[in-house]
């Protein structure tokens, strides 16, 4: 509030060529004001405003504000509203003196009068100039008029003035009126005063707009806008809201977007409209058919007649239809969370629409006998009162019951279940108007039932048609027929090899095969099935041991499916049978097919099928046969002769010693190798998919130009591509498949193609330029030294090419040192001319540059030389040389050997001319003449042309007249002139041309040959390689810009970091690293590049000006992972479209000028609606829009947060971004204060936010998932065909934008049999180069999002949406549900619901890959492992999900497979991975203490059978997960070059990627296993900085300690038990053998947090990390006392899933704990103490032990509660006898029991797994221990646990930090990719302060 107190300021906008953001560090003072007076915000902006110019007006307009915050508030009741009068009032009297003598008149009435009149007649009259008038200034001038007016007349009334003057009573009128025509707009000014805008004056608009205000024949109600009715200023919105009471706002919005809509659609039409302002029914047919498209299938489905009834006059058909979109949209803007319910928005729509053709039917109602009227309508806002607000409160009331996501799904009813309610034919008894009985808003769970919710019962919603059941066995429900398959299939290899025939394996095989193609449906025919059958059986019958009607059963079970087997091979047919509502076809399809909405037809086409059908055969055919040879083979024989073994001396009780067959050592022994058969599909998929897509990504010709070399090679091609691909043209493109493409080469006499190639690539290498990725130092000599200083004028192509060259001019990096090589040739050369010249051809650069810089000679010296004899000289000459080439004697006349000397001089002369002194004049003459006479003495051979020379000098000397004798006299030589006279023209005329043309000479003769490697920054390269490689690919050919599809972008934003402050960037962490310095060391060459351009020699010049901080915060924020980044990227698209839009327009003359003129308009053409400026700026508005959803934008402006005016910023300089957010508004009703909620959309106007629509909604928008609610509530905001989703941390370029139109027409190509509804797009990583995890995580999402989603998406045909850059099919969306979905909890990975919501809904989504979007990923090893654990999180919520189920049941066989593998499989692969693990050492535990292993090697040894033995090791091969790497090789090969593939897979090694990717697999197994299990999946954030400081021991134990410390000691106790008594493996080299890959495992988990973490291995931070340590675990929580502060509020936080989950899972959890006390009962009977006993009274007796410990905890705590406080000497008394009590045991059990040292560490493998069981078993008890009383033992004991496994891995660590020579390697080993970009990382983490 004190921002009350400042002096009013402004935010400016400086011009800049670029996009460049400007920032103020200025808070909003005028808008620091209470949600509940908001209305006095606008007073208080027009004081802030005029306060210099008038204080004491400014003043009262305060002074009015403050009266009315009173009469609004008067007792203060609203949040903020007492501190705000309080501030306003002080401030009051503070400039009431000062400002009473700054008055100029009398009284306060007569000064506000009088400078109303002056602001009204020479500010408002004199702005508005008709067309001329700026818009924006003058709506702003007559608000602030309106205003200044309301403050006069408060005025008056308290000074009692009761006559007004009446020129200010016509003034008043004038401002009242004009503030209502020149309302807020967004795009389209649809009020009378914006007709002469240029977006208006396009014909497409005029058409759609005149066809909306068509309102002939609508009957409107006598007191709707009765002065809008006489003037006829309605239209057929407004006779929607008139009707149905939608709000005034709503109708605005969805105004714009129809009309938007309805153009685009028109201008498209081929054959073109005529007229093309009248809007055709093709367009609005088009619009209507997206509309309702799903709309029609519901009401078919239901088996209703939609409402869409259309009249029978051809004149009303197309206002009907624009009525019926109208209404749709209307109903759809005012939704508000129901647009997540498409079928709900279904269901009003079809009751409003059948209303609304009553309406226009003039139905009569049969009770009233009056015309009907609407249900639901008359007043504002009753559509949003009594229809979306009754079905709100039940969503939110779901919402309640959800419990902030911590209840049961079945609990509660989602956006999904309460969707799936309008499914139903039921939906209909609600009625219309809503019956409030309906079963709809009944309860919708009674909690009380303790029910599941799967049966409907009267009375209540339930869960529709799905209930959310957390459980393991979602894996199986949902993929059953993958299960069933591996089972069949397993069975199929096991009787296959039981026989050990090949021949009976390969009829197994058949078998498997045959039931392959029954369960997958691909059964080529069935006629004879029971004839198969018979066939069949009577081969089981050979097969000894194989029931014939078990076969027989799998036979029946698989009948249901002989239809879909038929139909698989016809999915055309199966597609029509499952969208058909026939009974017949229902009845048919019952049983393996429930019939629901969504889910119907999603079959491919015959082609798709079989490509993804034949991927899965070669696949499957290849695991099987693995399996086989690999897995099963080897052990059937080692598992026969287990089986055989009779005698077994057990090492502990056995209680069946005489059970047969050994089933237990055969599981021990068959089970880790069965979890590998159920995962290792997932490896070949790893390579099939590897290498399927490495030759999919080659035919599309990725990574063909990747280096600077092979771009040269490919430059002369470009400008082809860029004609063909970027430039528009009427030719049809035919697509066929090619191995080489051509493009036709641009000559120079297609003047107006290369240069509209010019103008595009220029604008690329300038944009460069604006990001400070290349330099462009003016210093042409410093060209002499280094080429790398101008690297932009080495890349670029001169705009205006010069007619008389017949070559392209390329740009001069292709051309380096070309001229000095040339020259060299030449004057050594020795032979003919046509051997020089092919030579000189056999380079088309050299050639090119040759014949450039020969002509730029002669114009050179055409505009040099003005004497007349001066010139017939140097036309004699030219003339002669061109004679000599002519004839090929040129080597013959002229001596070749003096070229360089000539050259040296023209330099010479050149250089000159660059500066253009006219003091040189006299140096210019001099050259002349030297370069004259070293032609004519040196170079030319025929004395004889000497001699004719001469002559001519003479006849120029005797022509001369009178003067001859005197010059004779004088001795006047040529070039030298007279001063009447000259004969030299310098200073030349100077043009642009002229400047651009001597510039580039001069590069061209004396740039060096390692000019060719600009440009140097690396971020370029890729940039430039990326681009030019892209274009020549296969894409769709742009569309002129009219004609192109409209799109907008939408960013969902929170609190992230918009733009860094000055204080951000120089804040020192603990290391004494600032972001500004780490940027400087990370991007050193960007950074000398800003300070070029900021022209500043050293860095402390940046700090001394604030116009230079505010460009550094913005050049640091560009490198960050910012909303400034995002915005600057995506407003790519607008100067993409605008750069495009004038190659279309523009003629000929202005192309050649070049777009350059246009970027800077005069301010007559930025005034001039006809001008071209005007007309590109209206045409990008009408295809692109921005909208940067900042839902908490409202709040962070009232609180003063300096982001509210850094988004501000953003919007002042960047005027086309639109921001939308939730406004939370305190209003009165009924005299008590509540908080209202709108949607707001706001631009900048004159450095302030404009309020643009503000829609009411009917309560808090956030009721599930934070991220999909923001996207809904803005997405009404957007506009257009098409919607990119853009995260917050993305980027663009502009090369990238350019390919945008190309994008968009996939849309209208060629997909298969659906047209796509997502079209994917590829991202580039760009944090990859932090360190090296930065590195890791960058290759692996690389590798993702291209290779991964380009197998998805051919030929799998199952990529979904991954929360990437991709584009949307809007019309679909919108009336599918939306773009992402929003439960709590089971949405948590909102995006990809978008995705299958799009499958099910018979959507298509592609991939593209020649076009990429920027994006920024985690670079710490915390920041990954929270992202790794929110997306682990999310893909277990989706194995619950319905979509999930959908798709598992829905696609056929294979494509099942393919949606399996690539979503959720991939998480349940990685924990079988780990699982088998487990599995396999538990195994060996087992053998080995049960004494079973030592009966095996014995058998072994006396039967020689080294099977066996294999079989005993061959579970190492469980770690056969380092395939997983695959497509990353694959991907970087293809597109970087294979070697640099291997040398990046080496050098990855080195830095120890695989440690890393190994302790990944622990975070994704534990919390997905955990969220499976227990729920408490929740969005984590992970924060977005520059991640370089060294993390905490306890905030990594705290982050990593049950993910895997815990796991990770397990595993350690298990290798350490095996080791001692494990049996196979006698020595260490076989023990080492068999455990090397579980003991990597083991140390990933335990040691990558220190690995990986900075200074991780310094001594210092060891210490500081020790104490840190001990001072969390020995504090003691309590309420409110945070996580990373106590141990035991830790704690208690760690246990928080399994206080929400169910008796199910607290079951399970009891179940996994029992593994613990194997441990126990195997060791007890190795102890020296049990004298080999066997009995079960050891293991009884053991339990002693235990007891005595709990026993001595609880003593221990019942002490510390009695005694600590009052009896301190008592409890250390308690302490000691309890100690020496201990000491006397171990005694007495020294001496009598024969207790030894290795017993006491035998015991501790024995009894602390027990005990962290039983502490494990008790948190899952919680309430029953809590209630014994024993819940503080447990809690010391795990206190003492945690200290202990704290020890066990920090002691380790601190052991290496004593050498030095440790934590230079980690940082050599973390850092290596960025000290090889000069990174100086040592100094960095050794705290260099030397930054200012």
């Amino acid at each position: 509030m004190s921002s009350l107190e400042a002096a009013p300021h402004t935010l400016t906008r400086r011009p800049s060529r670029s996009a460049a953001t400007t920032f103020s560090t200025e808070v909003f003072d005028n808008d620091v004001v209470p949600s509940s007076l908001a209305s006095i915000s606008p007073i208080l902006r027009v004081a802030n405003e005029i306060e210099s110019e008038r204080p004491r007006v400014a003043y009262l307009c305060r002074f009015y504000a403050f009266e009315k915050a009173h009469r609004l508030d008067q007792s203060s009741s609203g949040r903020g509203v007492r501190q705000f009068k309080t501030l306003l009032l002080q401030r009051l009297e503070r400039d009431n003196g000062p400002s009473l003598a700054a008055r100029v008149k009398k009284t306060d009435a007569r000064e506000i009068q009088a400078y109303y009149q002056q602001y009204y007649e020479h500010y408002v009259r004199a702005l508005d100039q008709g067309e001329q008038a700026d818009r924006a200034q003058l709506g702003k001038a007559y608000q602030t008029a309106g205003v200044l007016f309301e403050v006069l007349c408060a005025v008056n009334k308290t000074e009692k003035v009761e006559e007004v003057a009446p020129e200010i009573i016509a003034a008043a009128r004038d401002v009242q009126e004009k503030t209502e025509i020149y309302a807020p707009f967004n795009i389209l000014p649809l009020d009378s005063a914006g007709a002469s805008q240029p977006i208006m004056q396009l014909e497409e608009i005029k058409a759609a707009v005149s066809a909306l205000w068509n309102t002939r024949g609508l009957n409107w109600p006598s007191s709707f806008e009765q002065q809008r009715q006489r003037t006829g200023d309605l239209d057929l919105l407004d006779w929607l809201r008139a009707m149905f009471g939608f709000q005034r706002d709503n109708v605005r919005n969805q105004r714009e977007h129809l009309i938007l809509l309805l153009a685009n659609s028109h201008i498209r039409l081929n054959p073109k409209p005529e007229p093309l302002n009248k809007l055709d029914d093709r367009a609005v047919n088009a619009v209507m058919n997206g509309l309702f498209k799903n709309y029609k299938t519901w009401c078919k489905f239901l088996g209703r007649k939609h409402s869409l009834r259309l009249p029978q006059g051809q004149q009303e058909i197309q206002q009907r239809k624009l009525l019926y979109m109208g209404l749709y949209l209307l109903v759809w803007g005012e939704a508000s969370n129901v647009r997540f319910m498409p079928e709900c928005l279904c269901y009003i729509f079809h009751n409003m629409a059948y209303e609304l053709h009553g309406l226009l039917a003039g139905n009569v109602s049969i009770v009233t006998g009056e015309n009907i009227k609407p249900s639901y309508g008359g007043d504002d806002e009753a559509f949003l009162r009594k229809v979306i607000t009754p079905i709100y409160q039940v969503i939110e009331k779901e919402a309640e019951k959800s419990k902030n996501g911590t209840a049961p799904h079945s609990a509660w009813c989602n956006y999904d279940d309460l969707n799936e309610y309008f499914w139903s034919p039921d939906c209909f008894s609600l009625g219309w108007p809503m019956r409030d009985d309906g079963e709809f808003f009944r309860s919708t769970f009674n909690l009380t039932q303790g029910r599941k919710g799967a049966q409907k019962t009267s009375g209540r919603t339930g869960k529709s048609n799905f209930v959310e059941t957390r459980s393991f066995w979602n894996i199986f429900r949902s993929f059953d027929r993958l299960w069933t398959f591996y089972l069949l299939g397993l069975q199929a290899i096991i009787v296959g090899d039981s026989l050990m025939c090949y021949e009976i394996f390969s009829k197994s095989l058949l078998v498997f095969f045959g039931l392959l193609l029954f369960h997958s449906s691909t059964a080529h025919s069935f006629k004879g099935a029971p004839e198969f059958t018979k066939n069949l059986l009577s081969f089981l019958h050979q097969i000894k041991g194989i029931p014939p009607y078990y076969m027989l059963a799998v036979a029946v079970y698989l009948l249901p499916n002989l239809l879909a087997a038929v139909l698989f091979l016809f999915p055309l047919l199966r597609r029509w049978i499952e969208n058909s509502d026939w009974h017949i076809v229902r009845l048919l399809l019952w049983w393996s097919q429930p019939r629901i909405y969504v889910g119907r037809g999603m079959h491919e086409s015959q082609f798709a099928l079989l490509k993804y059908t034949l991927f899965w055969v070669i696949l499957l055919a290849a695991k099987f046969s693995f399996s086989f040879f690999v897995q099963i083979k080897p052990l059937v024989k080692p598992t026969k002769d287990i089986m055989s073994i009779r005698h077994v001396d057990f090492g502990w009780h056995e209680f069946l010693p005489n059970a047969q067959h050994n089933y237990g050592a055969v599981i021990a022994l068959w089970a880790p190798v069965l979890m590998v058969y159920f995962m290792d599909t997932q490896i070949w998929y790893a390579v099939f998919s590897t290498i399927c897509g490495g030759v999919i990504g080659a035919f599309d010709r990725l990574g063909e130009i990747r280096t600077l070399t092979m771009l040269r090679s490919r430059f002369q091609a470009l400008p082809g591509a860029f004609n063909t691909y970027l430039v528009p043209t009427d030719k049809k493109q035919k697509k066929r498949f090619c191995f080489s493409k051509g493009f036709a080469k641009i000559s120079a006499s297609r003047r107006s193609e290369a240069a509209k190639f010019a103008q595009l690539w220029n604008e690329i290498i300038c944009s460069f330029r604006e990001e400070d990725i290349i330099s462009d130092r003016k210093g042409l000599r410093d060209i002499l030294f280094s080429c790398f200083f101008l690297e932009m004028d080495l890349l670029m192509v001169p705009y205006s090419s010069d007619p008389s060259l017949k070559i392209i001019q390329w740009p001069p990096f292709l051309l380096a040192s070309k001229i000095p090589v040339a020259l060299d040739m030449a004057a050594q050369f020795r032979g003919r001319d046509s051997d020089l010249w092919k030579r000189i051809c056999a380079d088309e650069y050299m050639k090119c540059a040759v014949i450039e810089c020969y002509e730029s000679f002669k114009n050179v010296l055409h505009a040099l030389v003005v004497g007349e004899a001066e010139k017939r000289t140097i036309s004699v000459i030219i003339k002669e040389v061109e004679n000599s080439i002519s004839q090929n004697t040129l080597l013959t006349n002229f001596r070749m050997g003096f070229l360089p000397s000539l050259c040296k001089k023209f330099v010479e002369l050149v250089e000159i001319l660059v500066d253009a002194y006219s003091s040189k004049q006299g140096t210019v003459v001099v050259l002349l003449q030297d370069m004259l006479e070293v032609f004519t003495r040196d170079m030319m051979v025929n004395e004889i042309r000497l001699v004719n020379l001469t002559a001519l000098d003479l006849e120029y000397n005797n022509s001369s007249g009178s003067s001859i004798k005197n010059n004779n006299d004088t001795g006047r030589q040529l070039f030298a002139g007279t001063d009447a006279k000259p004969a030299v023209l310098f200073p030349p005329v100077v043009t642009a041309q002229w400047e651009e043309q001597i510039r580039r000479l001069y590069l061209l003769l004396t740039v060096k040959e390692s000019a060719i490697e600009v440009p140097t920054n690396l971020e370029a390269r890729r940039r430039i390689a990326f681009f030019t490689n892209s274009l020549f690919m296969d894409m769709p050919r742009a569309p002129r810009v009219r004609k192109m599809l409209s799109f907008s972008v939408l960013t969902p934003y929170y609190s992230e970091e918009t733009v860094y402050s000055k204080n951000d960037l120089e804040f020192e962490n603990e290391d004494g690293v600032s972001i500004i310095y780490y940027l400087q060391k990370i991007f050193p060459d960007e950074w000398n590049n800003f300070m070029e351009r900021l022209d500043c020699k050293k860095d402390s010049e940046m700090w001394e000006k604030d116009e230079n901080i505010l460009q550094l915060r913005h050049w640091a924020s560009l490198r960050g992972q910012t909303l400034s980044r995002t915005v600057r990227g995506m407003m790519y698209y607008r100067r993409a479209i605008k750069l495009q839009a004038f190659l279309d327009m523009a003629n000929e003359k202005e192309i050649l000028d070049g777009y350059k003129a246009i970027t800077v308009p005069s301010e007559e053409d930025k005034k001039s609606h006809r001008s071209l400026y005007a007309s590109l700026e209206a045409i990008a508005d009408m295809k692109f829009t921005y909208v940067a959803t900042c839902q908490n934008y409202g709040n962070q402006k009232r609180s003063g947060d300096r982001h509210a005016t850094d988004i501000l910023n953003l919007m002042v300089n960047n005027p086309s971004l639109r921001v939308a957010y939730i406004d939370e508004v305190e209003e009165r009703e009924g005299g008590k204060v509540q908080k209202v909620y709108y949607s707001v959309l706001v631009k900048a106007v004159d450095n302030l936010d404009q309020e643009i629509f503000r829609i009411k909604l009917p309560g808090p928008t956030k009721l599930g998932e934070g991220k999909p609610e923001n996207q809904n509530h803005a997405i009404i905001f957007t506009r257009g065909e098409a919607l990119q989703t853009i995260d917050m941390n993305q980027d663009n370029y502009l090369e990238e934008a350019l390919k945008m139109r190309n994008l968009l027409e996939e849309f209208n190509e060629d997909h298969g049999v659906r047209r796509p509804t997502i079209l994917g797009v590829r991202e580039h990583i760009f944090t990859g180069s932090v360190s090296s995890l930065a590195w890791f995580m960058s290759n692996q999402e690389t590798s993702f999002v291209t290779i991964g989603q380009r197998v998805l998406a051919r030929p799998l045909k199952v990529r979904f949406h991954y929360g990437h850059p991709d584009v949307f099919d809007r019309i679909f969306h919108m009336t599918r549900g939306g773009i992402s979905k929003a439960s709590r909890g089971i949405n948590l990975s909102e995006d990809i619901f978008a995705g299958f919501n799009s499958t099910l809904r018979r959507g298509n989504i592609t991939h593209h890959e020649y076009i990429q979007c920027g994006k920024g990923r985690d670079v710490g090893l915390n920041q990954i492992s929270l992202f790794e654990a929110k997306v682990a999180c999310g893909n277990g919520e989706q194995t619950l999900s319905r979509d999930i189920y959908r798709l598992g049941h829905r696609f056929d066989f294979f494509r099942m497979l393919s949606c399996y593998f690539t979503t959720i499989g991939f998480y349940i692969s990685s924990v079988i991975v780990a699982l088998t693990c487990y599995v396999f050492l538990y195994g060996k535990l087992y053998l080995s203490l049960s004494g079973f292993e030592a009966a095996m090697v014995k058998l072994a040894r006396r039967k020689g059978d080294d099977a066996l033995k294999a079989a005993l090791a061959s579970q190492s091969l469980v770690q056969i997960g380092l395939l997983m790497t695959l497509p990353m090789f694959m991907e970087i090969g293809l597109e970087r070059g294979f070697r640099s593939a291997i040398c990046e897979l080496i050098i990855m090694q080195l830095q120890l990627a695989s440690v890393f990717f190994t302790f990944s697999l622990g975070t994704k197994l534990h919390y997905f296993g955990r969220t499976l299990l227990h729920g408490g999946a929740k969005y984590r954030a992970t924060g977005r900085g520059f991640v370089v400081r060294h993390e905490k021991f306890a905030e990594n134990y705290r982050m990593y300690s049950r993910s895997h410390f815990v796991k990770g000691i397990e595993l350690t106790m298990l290798l350490i038990c095996y080791k001692i008594y494990g049996a196979a493996t006698p020595d260490s080299t076989s023990y080492g053998l068999l455990s090397w890959s579980m003991w990597f495992l083991v140390c990933s988990w335990l040691f990558s947090p220190f690995l990986f973490n900075p200074s991780g291995f310094e001594w210092q931070k060891i210490v500081e990390d020790w104490d840190d340590w001990q001072k969390w675990i020995s504090s003691r929580g309590g309420i409110g006392v945070p996580s990373n502060k106590s141990w035991e509020s830790w704690w208690d936080e760690e246990q928080e899933h399994l206080q929400y989950t169910g008796f199910l899972g607290r079951i399970c959890e009891v179940i996994l704990v029992l593994r613990f006390f194997v441990y126990q009962y195997g060791v007890v009977y190795h102890l020296n103490v049990a004298r080999g006993d066997k009995s079960i009274l050891v293991y009884a007796l053991s339990w002693i032990v235990i007891v005595a410990v709990m026993v001595i905890l609880k003593i221990v705590s019942m002490g510390r509660k009695q005694f600590s406080a009052d009896f301190q000497l008592m409890f250390r008394l308690l302490k000691l006898f309890l100690f020496i009590g201990a000491i006397v045991a171990l005694g007495l059990m020294f001496t009598l029991l024969s207790l030894t040292v290795g017993d006491i560490f035998a015991s501790l493998l024995a009894f602390l797994p027990t005990a962290w069981a039983l502490i494990q078993i008790a948190q899952a008890c919680r309430p029953f221990v809590k209630g014994i009383g024993m819940w503080g033992c447990v809690k010391a004991l795990a206190r003492g646990y945690e200290y202990l496994m704290g020890v066990v891995i920090f002691a380790p660590v601190a052991i290496l930090a004593w050498f030095p020579f440790v934590s230079e390697f980690q940082t050599r080993l973390l850092f290596n990719q960025a000290f090889s970009r000069g990174l100086q990382i040592q100094r960095i983490l050794a705290g260099g302060k030397k930054h200012k």
